[in-house]
């Protein structure tokens, strides 16, 4: 009989601590190669690993972990070896650089066979001759992609003799915009987002799917109503000593550009201000990554209740890197309860490494006859006939909320600077009766990145993404006054130009009235993330071509045996 083992029981905890995302490097090879160049392999794998550390960060700065082996993958048992390696140091991200020859079998997909099967894997390699590497790197891609698994292929470069080669710039920025694809896509599995309120304003475009959710990306969504912000307000279940704090932080930063009245408009904003530390709080009790707050109707403007202070200060905080505390990571944040702008912002967060996101309305877009023909009617004159809205137009981006104040900016601004650029007038009554105070500001021009929307459908199961490369521009003064009037001048405002996209392309093409912006964010980014979450890739703009060197990522080999991107997707989601 045998002797029984008892149960371990394990300690208790206070705090969950999410799981950052691990990397790990390994290199194949083949027994029967001479010693110098399996030394050359165990080298290559430490300088892949170096060349990562420390350049992957989460939205908060911290480095991703990063650990590789030097047991070359000659064959199963070694594939085990690793394997165990790399379970014990919690790996969850596969990065393979060979620089010999092997047997594609017995090595990497021996080792990949061990993981989950949503496990990212990268195939990065010199294009070596003496023991050719990348033979073995285009076997191993072809094997994975015609038995369905998705892999990604980086054929760079490093010398091909010497004991230390180092790879290429171009070939380690290849490699670092791939693991922060993985390491988003690995990251946000399990975590949850926090949505205030029902549907948005009765968006169908911005509503909580929350099974596609799930499915897709892993990620859950809570929902809380309203009712208990408003009954936390109430009991004040906040620390009046911490909302002095804010409260004096806005009042030097922002000074008189904070619009007052009276006494009873100071308490609506310090409302507002206690709403940020409630919901703050909130979300990381809930471990939360991401929020949103309906709002309208019911919250600050249906009379047949009691209208409460607008949130617009509490989701530029959410949005910022930086609050009344210091820096911190930004919290993507959607006004009006916007899930999928939700989700654009977060993805487009993490995969920037922190980068603020900004939530705009898709307002008002300007052909640029239309901003001559306004330039001539006001009689702004000496226009700049090379600048690109006299040449092409622009979009006026703005709404209530969720703005974050880094946008105030350009980027690497420091704080004080950034906060004197910002107002904070008064809610317009009309359509919030609840009061408070709204964020103005004016993007300055120059800050390139990504804007982008994502969207849901029905038909197909399948979440996309629109998007193009943007830029910010800005008009002579008094133009952008009178077009900023045109719309709503207490909100802020950055002008938006596509790279890609004409403004006929972009005022029909939108999925929805709200899009986002992401600045320092490279393509391939986002497209590896693409690649890895199965999202369609929309770029319906006649003038980008299908592939752009050195700013496109290679389309996947699975793809392209399969009819396509979109209809392998299509066909990967369906089973």
């Amino acid at each position: 009989m045998a002797k029984k083992v008892r149960a371990q029981h394990l300690p208790n905890i206070s705090k969950a601590t999410p799981k950052v995302p691990v990397i790990g490097v390994f290199a194949s090879s083949d027994p029967r190669i001479d010693k110098t160049s399996r030394t050359r392999c165990q080298n290559i794998a430490k300088m892949a690993a170096d060349c990562i550390s420390g350049s992957v960060v989460m939205p908060d700065k911290t480095p991703v972990p990063v650990v590789y082996s030097t047991v070359l993958i000659d064959g199963e048992a070694q594939a085990d070896i690793v394997a165990q390696q790399f379970r014990k140091a919690g790996v969850d991200i596969l990065v393979c650089v060979p620089d010999t020859w092997a047997f594609p079998q017995l090595t990497a997909i021996s080792l990949l066979q061990q993981f989950p099967s949503n496990t990212p894997i990268n195939i990065t390699c010199g294009n070596s001759g003496p023991r050719p590497g990348v033979v073995y790197a285009h076997a191993l891609n072809g094997a994975l992609s015609q038995y369905g698994r998705m892999a990604t292929l980086n054929v760079g470069t490093w010398p091909d003799t010497g004991m230390d080669p180092k790879m290429t710039e171009q070939t380690a920025n290849n490699l670092i915009d791939w693991c922060y694809a993985a390491v988003t896509t690995v990251a946000l599995r399990g975590r949850r987002v926090v949505i205030l309120g029902h549907d948005s304003m009765g968006m169908e475009t911005a509503l909580a799917h929350i099974i596609p959710t799930r499915n897709t990306f892993g990620l859950e969504i809570t929902r809380l109503d309203m009712k208990l912000l408003a009954d936390m307000l109430n009991k004040k279940a906040y620390s009046e000593k911490e909302l002095k704090a804010v409260r004096a932080w806005i009042n030097r930063n922002v000074g008189k550009r904070l619009e007052l009245r009276d006494e009873a408009d100071s308490e609506r904003f310090n409302m507002s201000l206690a709403m940020y530390l409630i919901v703050r709080d909130l979300m990381k009790d809930l471990n939360a990554i991401g929020g949103g707050f309906m709002s309208q109707l019911e919250w600050g403007s249906d009379l047949r209740g009691i209208p409460l202070p607008v949130a617009d200060v509490m989701e530029s905080f959410f949005n910022s890197t930086f609050d009344h505390t210091g820096r911190k990571a930004p919290l993507p944040y959607a006004t009006e309860a916007d899930a999928q702008g939700l989700l654009t912002m977060l993805f487009m967060t993490y995969l920037s490494g922190g980068n603020p996101p900004l939530f705009m309305d898709f307002r008002k877009v300007w052909e640029a006859w239309e901003i001559k023909e306004l330039a001539q009617k006001i009689g702004v004159k000496s226009l700049d006939t090379k600048t690109d809205w006299f040449t092409k137009g622009l979009v006026d981006g703005d709404n209530s909320g969720s703005a974050s104040f880094d946008w105030a900016a350009a980027p690497g601004t420091s704080i004080k600077k950034i906060m004197s650029g910002i107002s904070m007038p008064l809610a317009d009554g009309h359509y919030f009766p609840g009061g408070g105070n709204s964020v103005t500001f004016m993007t300055p021009a120059g800050i390139e990145g990504i804007a982008a929307r994502c969207a849901y459908s029905s038909p197909t199961g399948l979440f996309s993404m629109i998007w193009d490369q943007a830029y910010t521009t800005e008009v002579p003064v008094e133009l952008a006054k009178v077009m900023c009037d045109l719309t709503t001048p207490i909100w802020p405002h950055t002008f938006v130009v596509p790279k890609y996209a004409s403004m006929v392309e972009y005022k029909q093409y939108p999925p929805a009235n709200h899009f986002h912006m992401t600045w320092d964010l490279p393509v391939a980014r986002l497209q590896h993330w693409m690649d890895l979450t199965g999202v369609l890739s929309v770029t319906p703009w006649a003038a980008r071509p299908k592939f752009i060197e050195g700013v496109d990522r290679p389309e996947p080999l699975i793809h392209l045996i399969n009819a396509g991107q979109d209809a392998f997707k299509i066909m990967n989601h369906r089973g």
